[in-house]
């Protein structure tokens, strides 16, 4: 069935319009407004009799949007920022017109197997089987969540039990919202392993700790993630040493390559993913450095039987959904409701291939590598971490908290760049984070020629 509603086809085509324009030109970074500021100049925009489609989109255009930062201008380098090509932030507004459900093979078939391909390609960037599988979700919070929901039931099935109480290891570099899931959510204790000189967990690490471990505590875990790509210094877990010590006890492994996982398709940094193939499951971001726009998660299992165990729905109304054979994607993760938000990484890569695709990812390699040589030439500066991928963490000699912060303000307020401070063992210091193949050396000498 389609609906064709000409009001909404023209919004459609003016949001494209203004979509397409901001990705022809280098927007302006913007900058954030207080809710008084806010109010001041927008008013009260929800109202009994509504303000019509011209002056929303003013309000929009002129008064909102300015007050969001641009996570794709080519100096914005904070946190892990994102670039989507044209194509994927044009179909990103498609799937948005279209109401396409994603959560079930009845309802979205078509939309549920270009989400697989493109899923298959990540798959086999991986090195997993042909029968792997999974789901694009939210983000790596909600994806790292559910391989590790899958994870306890699996384990618990295959121990034919449960112990008091269970825990996953993790280091203090793995992602702060996977120890908030399992302390929160899951009610799941973290055991830190110890981080080596570069914050990554070892596979010697994780086997000292087991020498050292009492029988309940040994019996207590059911997972170790790795992470392919720390967020705040961008290093790869040891995977194989990792691997070697989940398989010899039987412990589920996932990676999280939020970030980093992406690199897998460079072939430059491949060999850092060593033993990737052996994780149980794996999540990669494409709104971070596969260039597709938010929110975007790819979540696969090894053995999507054992996600399905976990995640499946059962219900009355669910029962026509519910067919042997069918491919729902709500079926491998939290949600029972999803957008199908893999869509757009989807026609990118559709309409690029995957050549340009590892061309990109080395092109910002490419630039990290140019900007570790500008920080090591600057006798003002000092790298802290030796970097894996396109993070790169340093310190500005003889700066407290507080230069950080004026510094980072003023590139913001004179539109140069949005570089925020950071922490490193306890230091105050900052980082880049370059996902965007349009980040030029250049524009990170201008960065660093700043601090002086």
């Amino acid at each position: 069935m389609h609906r064709h509603d000409d009001g909404a086809a023209e919004l459609a085509r003016a949001l494209a319009e203004l979509c397409l324009d901001r990705l022809t030109m280098e927007a302006p970074l913007d900058t954030s407004l207080s809710p008084d500021e806010l109010l001041a100049r927008a008013g009260q925009t929800v109202t009994p009799d509504g303000i019509g489609g011209a002056e929303a989109m003013r309000l929009w255009e002129h008064v909102l949007a300015p007050a969001c930062l641009s996570i794709d201008h080519p100096r914005y380098l904070s946190f892990i920022p994102g670039a989507p090509t044209r194509a994927a932030a044009a179909f990103d507004m498609l799937v948005g017109a279209s109401s396409v459900y994603g959560g079930s093979w009845l309802e979205g078939a078509g939309a549920v197997f270009a989400e697989n391909q493109a899923l298959r390609w990540l798959a086999d960037l991986a090195g997993f089987p042909t029968d792997a599988g999974g789901v694009f979700v939210q983000g790596g919070t909600i994806g790292n969540l559910s391989a590790l929901v899958a994870a306890r039931a699996a384990v618990q099935h295959r121990r034919g039990g449960r112990p008091p109480r269970w825990s996953v290891l993790l280091t203090d570099e793995t992602h702060s919202s996977v120890k908030h899931a399992l302390e929160s959510v899951m009610d799941v204790d973290v055991v830190l392993i110890p981080g080596d000189e570069r914050g990554r967990m070892t596979g010697a690490a994780v086997q000292a700790w087991v020498d050292a471990a009492s029988p309940a505590d040994l019996d207590s875990v059911f997972a170790v993630v790795a992470t392919a790509g720390t967020t705040n210094v961008g290093v790869v877990d040891d995977i194989a040493g990792i691997a070697d010590v989940a398989q010899a006890h039987d412990w589920w492994l996932h990676v999280d390559g939020a970030y980093g996982g992406a690199g897998l398709a460079a072939p430059s940094v491949r060999h850092l993913f060593a033993g990737v193939e052996r994780a149980d499951s794996f999540i990669v971001d494409p709104h971070k450095w596969l260039f597709a726009p938010y929110d975007c998660c790819a979540l696969i299992y090894r053995d999507p039987v054992l996600a399905r165990a976990a995640h499946t729905q059962k219900a009355g109304y669910l029962d026509p959904v519910t067919v042997e054979g069918e491919w729902n994607p709500s079926d491998f993760a939290i949600q029972l409701t999803r957008r199908a938000r893999g869509l757009p990484f989807w026609f990118s890569l559709a309409v690029h291939g995957t050549t340009a695709y590892a061309e990109a990812l080395e092109q910002t390699l490419a630039t990290a590598r140019a900007g570790r040589r500008l920080i090591d030439d600057a006798e003002h500066l000092r790298l802290l971490v030796e970097p894996d991928l396109t993070v790169l963490i340093f310190e500005r000699i003889g700066w407290e908290t507080a230069d950080y912060q004026a510094w980072s303000s003023r590139l913001l307020d004179e539109q140069v760049g949005f570089v925020t401070p950071s922490r490193h063992h306890g230091r105050v210091c900052t980082r880049f984070a370059i996902v965007n193949p349009l980040t030029t050396p250049e524009d990170l000498a201008q960065l660093v020629a700043s601090m002086r």
